[in-house]
């Protein structure tokens, strides 16, 4: 109720109105979260892109092409950044689900050289892969005039977008602003998407806020590098995988355990139905993923030489219509 009063008393504001937000990244009340923060206690583990334009209103110069989507994973500054170009999404997943805690529970690190050089992604997040909802982004930046392609934003007009912050320093978001949302378990978050806020003014391209305002930011940037850069994605709360809903698919087990080169997803129902598995280190590394559609009750998928290939603790998410479940192996 807080929060939607928060939101209601935002929408009488004209754009361009007083700063209401967080400032940068060094000044005081900044919500900015350094990429050596204690607090994260993960990363994104895989990440699948879906390019947009350049430059939206010039189709003719292709997609976006910087970087690649394996270079949102892991720890911010360490192996580059993968451009959106306009519109374009991040859809990452991670080796434990997200969950919510007190204050905010993940950050997204963009690459940003100045503390005013903002490019904007919208955020949205699932907890079974299909539905995705989108934080309520506000933005009271004017947006009467186009910030060009090397123009200055301010951070204290943006609220619940990625980019906000200098590169080395995450925007956190918190999921208790999505307690309400329905069909969404903000205690087992599995996917986190990233969209490019166009930020033309002009209204066939423009992108809108929570509040109806267009988000005024660099545009266009007819590049390669084009759009949201995104550097990292890190984790505040995870859940225990160990607290599982085991009634997602309660006939698929994982045996023996633990691993041995035996080991296999075992389906012991009548229904089947197409799986998609990962394989994930302790460390978030992604080992192995893939599809299987069981044939017949009592159906064997062979797990057993990725889980031996390294030591220690390995996560197995599983995906399905159904949902998601998870197994720790040893």
């Amino acid at each position: 109720m807080i929060q939607w009063l928060r939101m209601a008393s935002l929408a009488l504001l004209p754009v361009g109105a007083m700063a209401q937000f967080a400032p940068p990244a060094g000044q005081a009340g900044t919500t900015a979260m350094h990429k050596d923060s204690s607090a994260f206690v993960g990363w994104a583990a895989s990440c699948v892109v879906v390019r947009g334009h350049q430059n939206i209103a010039d189709p003719n110069l292709g997609p976006a092409s910087a970087g690649d989507a394996a270079m949102a994973l892991g720890r911010p500054q360490q192996n580059g950044t993968v451009s959106l170009g306009d519109g374009g999404t991040a859809t990452l997943t991670f080796s434990y689900p997200i969950k919510n805690g007190p204050g905010p529970d993940f950050a997204v690190f963009e690459n940003a050289f100045l503390e005013t050089f903002l490019e904007l992604a919208f955020v949205e997040v699932s907890s079974d892969g299909q539905r995705f909802v989108r934080f309520p982004a506000i933005s009271l930046t004017q947006d009467s005039l186009q910030i060009d392609a090397f123009g200055a934003g301010d951070a204290t007009k943006i609220h619940n977008l990625a980019g906000k912050y200098i590169t080395g320093f995450g925007t956190p978001f918190d999921l208790e602003d999505l307690i309400d949302s329905l069909g969404l378990d903000i205690q087992r978050i599995t996917h986190i998407r990233l969209v490019d806020v166009v930020g033309a003014i002009q209204e066939q391209y423009a992108s809108l806020d929570h509040l109806g305002n267009r988000i005024n930011d660099p545009w266009p940037t007819p590049f390669a590098s084009s759009g949201f850069d995104l550097d990292a994605v890190g984790v505040i709360h995870q859940a225990d995988i160990s607290s599982a809903d085991h009634q997602i698919l309660p006939g698929l087990q994982l045996y023996p355990n633990p691993a041995t080169e035996a080991t296999a997803l075992v389906w012991h129902a009548h229904q089947t139905e197409t799986i998609e598995y990962e394989v994930f280190s302790a460390a978030g590394a992604l080992l192995a993923s893939g599809q299987w559609t069981p044939a017949v009750s009592g159906d064997k998928l062979d797990l057993g030489t990725f889980l031996i290939a390294v030591p220690g603790l390995k996560i197995v998410r599983i995906q399905t219509a159904q949902g998601q479940k998870f197994f720790k192996v040893f």
